[in-house]
């Protein structure tokens, strides 16, 4: 017979008895592979009592006997940690402070609440195939859970293709129930966003309309938010700061590290449309670029190699199925490189580059609009943006050694496959990580035409030319 289903809120005692906080600020915490234990205790042993009557010796005679030959009690079962594996993994540890008296349990039970808010838990109704280093142990589940017989008892996935049934889900609410067999997969270290707690998010409201908002989103901030932190967005702190009921929606994103306009949704419909208008190439978005060097003007095309993770490489030659990347400079002007006490309030990471007399303010005309599109393709021609720190140690790489990049001009030529991933592999290594502050990039302007009318907004002065420290720096 089928197990009952569980809840979430069974993992997390007593959390039912305690209301959410409004906005919850998750502390650096405590991670391991599961944050609460089950346990079935064994019955405790009463102390024995001075013998005074004739039963109360026999009966502790009675109980001498059990002592000598003491029945096995059972071990605690801690059947939501996976088995004892061969070997340990590295320890993942997480740092807690309660800040007030309370309970153990109902603290981390607040904990992991926090982290459910976040976005952080993810369940899906079959666990999805191990990936080729996981434990024996963690394989040998895999398979009991998976089994054809085990599957077909299972209501909640008749009618699926496994591979349906492996898709992952958020888990939104603490009592969601989870059917036995449900995979949980919990980000004990979801990545955190503190500049939202230091915007003024009303200063940053460009425009407000019926179907959308638009804001110019500081830099070290996420449009919408991460795999792991939904939370802590522009799109969640926008609406609070709006007083909505309902939050905003993402539409488009710009990177973490830039800063700009950026339209946010009020309604899935509007969504739709202007998704629609991305699609059609009808939205046009103008970006400042501060850069090392001078960019001479005109089209620039690069080819992007189809792999969703940074760095992103490009290639000026056309490669088969590689994405076009274009990009119009319209204007390039020298301004003065970014002061010492501005790069410092704005935290920006000069990377070491050699020159820094000058810097150029480019006009850019983004024609289409991958990810890192613009920091690639100006760090590919040598001209990367001033503290992109992923790219700029690219670039100054290349200009040490040209032939490192393997789709660079000056690129070597390669006998075999191997050679060439090599080269590939020590390339991508010669890129930094990315920014966690500002770059010199500004999403400037964006602009569109629906049912017969202009919707034109543009940003703020970008930091390396604002005379005063903003307010909500200080």
């Amino acid at each position: 017979m089928p197990k009952p289903a569980a809840s979430v809120a069974s993992f997390l005692p007593q959390l039912w008895h305690r209301p959410f906080p409004p906005t919850p600020l998750l502390p650096r915490a405590l991670s391991s592979s599961s944050l609460l234990l089950s346990s079935h205790r064994a019955p405790r042993r009463r102390s024995l009592l001075p013998v005074t009557t004739p039963l109360a010796a026999a009966a502790a005679a009675s109980s001498a006997a059990a002592l000598e030959a003491p029945t096995t009690a059972a071990n605690p079962v801690y059947d939501r940690l996976l088995p004892c594996p061969l070997q340990d993994d590295p320890p993942r540890i997480e740092h807690l402070v309660a800040r007030e008296d309370e309970v153990a349990g109902e603290f981390i039970s607040r904990y992991v609440a926090d982290l459910i808010k976040f976005g952080a838990v993810f369940y899906a109704l079959v666990a999805p195939q191990p990936p080729p280093y996981a434990a024996p142990e963690h394989v040998r589940i895999f398979r009991e859970v998976t089994e054809p017989s085990v599957l077909r008892r299972r209501a909640s996935i008749k009618g699926k293709t496994v591979r349906e049934a492996q898709k992952t889900f958020r888990v939104t609410d603490p009592n969601q129930r989870l059917e036995a067999g449900t995979y949980v997969r919990v980000h004990v270290h979801p990545k955190r966003f503190p500049r939202c707690y230091e915007i003024d998010w009303k200063s940053r409201v460009i425009a407000v309309t019926d179907d959308y908002v638009v804001i110019d989103k500081p830099a070290a901030t996420s449009v919408g938010g991460s795999t792991d932190n939904i939370e802590e967005s522009c799109a969640v702190f926008a609406s609070r700061a709006l007083g909505l009921e309902t939050p905003l929606m993402t539409t488009h994103q710009i990177d973490n590290c830039s800063e700009g306009c950026v339209v946010l949704s009020k309604t899935k419909e509007f969504c739709s449309v202007f998704h629609g208008l991305i699609r059609e190439k009808q939205v046009k978005k103008v970006y400042l670029a501060l850069t090392t060097a001078p960019v001479s003007t005109g089209i620039i095309t690069h080819y992007m190699r189809p792999v969703n993770r940074a760095p992103r490489l490009v290639s000026e030659d056309h490669i088969e199925r590689w994405y076009l990347c274009q990009m119009e400079i319209l204007d390039c002007k020298k301004v003065p490189w970014p002061s010492s006490l501005i790069r410092k309030i704005h935290n920006v990471n000069d990377c070491g580059w050699p020159q820094q007399e000058a810097a150029y303010e480019c006009k850019i005309n983004l024609l289409t609009g991958k990810t890192h599109q613009i920091r690639a393709q100006l760090a590919a021609i040598g001209t990367p943006i001033v503290g992109d720190s992923a790219y700029m140690t690219a670039a100054m790489a290349a200009m040490a050694n040209p032939s490192i990049n393997p789709f660079g001009r000056e690129r070597l030529s390669y006998s075999r496959e191997e050679e060439k991933e090599a080269a590939v592999e020590a390339w991508i290594a010669s890129h930094g990580k990315e920014p966690k502050s500002v770059i010199g990039l500004q999403a400037s302007e964006i602009s569109w035409d629906h049912e017969g009318e202009r919707h034109s907004y543009k940003a703020g002065v970008p930091w390396w030319r604002q005379d005063a420290v903003e307010p909500d720096l200080i």
